[in-house]
């Protein structure tokens, strides 16, 4: 049977943090004004206001009379200390050489006391919020009340915002602590209800437009195919002259395309996607398998919001189709934190991508599933929190993230002080680095990075193209990002071609907003941290690896979707959020092979042997697609940049670009770009960074803001951590 936990947290069942509703008018507002005078003897916490809040639409105030949940994060003590210790840890001529810590010693050096945590207690009682938690070693306590006692406790007004598509509580001003407990309080959660989201894309399977269906998590698959057989490990199927008219009538215009074809959906298949075999075989994983090396001993902690009802079921469906062992209540739980989550459901893609994919590098590793009732940073970050405290296994996967730039400073700093004390707790907290490039198309933001990849205590896991040969050996991979050009749409020939942009990308860059000023401008990154010292600039850079990410290439999970006969499908789902359960699978064989835990794994990839790891660099060919199209007035040539970009271009000097032509929508035709992590729209489109401009993100030589350090080569990857006299045998 599937073990189901909840955490003994002492507490009763949760609300929901991020449910925003609109208040009723009838209700009285609570104005600034109305807030009691700031006593002697506290202190604000400084940058735990959403940069937002600076600049967005004030929607008006929050219902006074809702009920919300905060929580105090309290400072640790001897915070220097355990900085150097981290250092010291991962210093291979120290005396502490992965030494690691465990949880009794990381309490007895630098948790908050039990007395602290009552004087927090305490705070809150003594303002009308009933405590419902405290954290493990009394790192934290939550407590739960109404918006206008919460207003009233840390003298600030909370207002909803409209931020983008979304509407956000949030405080307008830095909170303000009075008393014994304001020495304490290192950052309160929950005052916004600001989320973290799952980088994953899915691939648009129709045409309306090329964008709106890659927007996403939230964007929507087809049904799916009934069989993974169906589908192909080809991704491009060769080069192609394809020939289109007006109306397809012989009328002009008459266009022609040379170039690659993208293998997708067609009449007769439903095109590409990946399933464990093809990638065990381009990533030299095979081998290591045949010399027992599985994760077998280890334990991934994955960590989902709200859960999936069907998740084993689905796993083990993909897990016997391709021969990979069955999960049971001997290899896999699911541990609900706080409590039961009340948003547990069917068809929840980011958790099969995270379990199955896990599982098919990683077949003989244990699997935590760890399930917080929200996506909200106070959830995600305590049940983070309570999978470090409890070591539940050496590699945390979390294929999520939020903008740096947006994120209060406090929040990054409680990311990266979990992630520090899983660093020296020997585990490597591993993040998708995101999948809107340098987030510059979220205006007005400007180039930011996701946060926690941006910890210096975490490891960033970026994303790839992939192209594989006949035999499944690697072709040709690329740093993922995609543009798109409309070529024609139901018999309409566009002249010239219509650019529709950037599609997604994978997230990097430098981290810009870990410090900020008072009215939440970017000041500062986390500084870089010591093995990324070969690198430019002096802050924190994005991704340190890379894998899978591309939704044109994308892979193959199962999943069950109620209505569907028969209910369980086969789709196909990309995004960093495949590259992250992925490296985690990789990262626990690296531990077996170890003997012992490895703690990060961004310590080390920068510095492993030759052959370790891919070197993904831009990548171009011959047969880029050109067009030709025949006017009245003559005939109209474009060439395979022109194409992409139109008239002036905005593209790269390198990229890969080929036809992705419509069988279901007569007469429809676009073609996508592959290596432009960018946007091959001019800038005064207003659609991320030009591809042709120096700060745009691309691969290089080296490590690169796109794909890290490149993609791991399994076997010699794992084996370069065998104990020496291991390797020496």
């Amino acid at each position: 049977m599937l073990e189901v936990k909840t955490s003994s947290y002492r507490s009763s069942r949760l609300t929901r943090i991020g449910q925003t509703g609109r208040r009723l008018v009838v209700l009285s507002l609570i104005s600034c004004s109305a807030l009691p005078a700031l006593a002697a003897g506290g202190q604000f916490v400084a940058h735990n206001t959403p940069p937002y809040a600076a600049t967005a639409k004030n929607l008006g105030t929050e219902d006074p009379l809702k009920t919300i949940d905060v929580t105090v994060w309290l400072n640790p003590h001897n915070r220097a200390e355990m900085d150097a210790l981290a250092q010291d840890l991962y210093d291979s001529s120290s005396q502490n050489y992965r030494r690691w810590l465990t949880r009794s010693q990381i309490a007895a050096r630098f948790a908050p006391t039990v007395e602290e945590a009552r004087t927090v207690e305490g705070f809150f009682e003594s303002h009308n919020l009933k405590v419902v938690v405290v954290g493990n070693d009394n790192f934290f306590v939550r407590a739960r009340g109404a918006v206008a006692d919460v207003e009233r406790a840390f003298h600030v007004q909370l207002n909803e915002y409209q931020v983008g598509s979304k509407m956000i509580r949030a405080n307008a001003s830095d909170p303000y602590v009075e008393g014994a407990a304001a020495p304490l309080v290192r950052a309160i959660s929950g005052l916004d209800s600001g989320e973290y989201e799952h980088p994953a894309m899915t691939r648009p399977t129709s045409f309306r437009s090329v964008r709106s269906q890659m927007a996403g998590s939230s964007a929507r698959p087809s049904s799916g195919a009934a069989d993974p057989s169906f589908y192909s490990s080809n991704c491009f199927d060769g080069v192609v002259t394809q020939k289109f008219s007006t109306n397809n009538d012989g009328q002009l215009p008459i266009a022609t395309y040379t170039g690659n074809h993208l293998n997708l959906q067609s009449f007769t298949s439903l095109g590409c996607g990946y399933t464990p075999p093809p990638i065990q075989t381009a990533y030299n994983l095979t081998a290591l398998y045949a010399e027992g090396y599985t994760g077998a001993g280890q334990t991934i902690v994955i960590l989902d919001w709200c859960g999936s009802s069907t998740i084993q079921h689905d796993a083990n469906a993909f897990s016997r189709k391709f021969g990979l062992p069955l999960l049971n209540g001997s290899n896999f739980s699911i541990i609900y934190t706080p409590t039961p989550s009340e948003c547990i459901s069917t068809d929840d893609a980011e958790i099969n991508i995270d379990v199955e994919w896990a599982h098919a590098i990683a077949p003989g590793a244990n699997i935590d599933l760890v399930v917080p009732p929200s996506a909200s940073f106070q959830d995600i970050n305590e049940a983070e929190f309570y999978a470090v405290n409890y070591d539940l296994g050496n590699t945390l996967s979390g294929s999520y993230g939020s903008v740096e730039a947006e994120t209060p400073a406090t929040e990054l700093e409680t990311e990266n002080l979990i992630s520090e004390m899983a660093a020296i707790s020997g585990i490597s907290t591993n993040f998708s680095s995101g999948d809107y490039g340098d987030y510059t198309t979220f205006a007005p933001v400007s180039q930011t990075v996701s946060a926690p990849a941006d910890s210096p205590w975490a490891t960033g896991v970026g994303g790839v193209t992939l192209a594989l040969n006949s035999d499944n050996s690697i072709a040709w991979q690329a740093g993922w990002g995609n543009n798109a050009t409309v070529l024609l749409q139901q018999g309409d020939i566009f002249d010239p071609p219509i650019t529709d942009g950037f599609q997604g990308g994978s997230g990097g860059g430098s981290s810009n907003c870990a410090t900020q000023d008072s009215s939440g401008n970017c000041l500062a990154g986390f500084p870089k941290p010591a093995f990324q010292k070969a690198l430019h600039g002096k802050t924190r850079q994005v991704p340190d690896i890379a894998w899978l990410a591309d939704p044109y290439t994308g892979v193959v999970i199962a999943i069950s979707i109620p209505g569907e006969a028969p209910e369980l499908v086969w789709q196909i789902w990309g995004g960093t959020s495949v590259a992250c359960p992925m490296f985690s699978g990789l990262w626990a064989i690296a531990n077996q092979v170890a003997g012992a835990p490895l703690g990060q794994a961004a310590q080390y990839v920068y510095a492993l042997p030759a052959g370790a790891v891919t070197d993904v660099v831009p990548v171009s060919t011959t047969h880029n697609l050109k067009a030709s199209i025949l006017e009245s007035t003559g005939t109209n040539n474009y060439t395979p940049s022109k194409v992409l970009g139109g008239t002036p271009p905005a593209t790269p000097a390198k990229f890969i670009s080929a036809l992705w032509d419509w069988p279901t929508a007569e007469d429809t035709a676009a073609v996508i770009s592959f290596g432009t992590d960018c946007s091959a729209l001019p800038d005064s489109d207003n659609d991320g960074t030009p591809c042709n401009t120096p700060s745009a993100l691309e691969t290089k030589v080296g490590w690169d803001n796109v794909t890290g350090v490149g993609t791991p080569n399994g076997q010699t990857f794992v084996e370069s951590f065998k104990p020496a006299a291991a390797a020496g045998k």
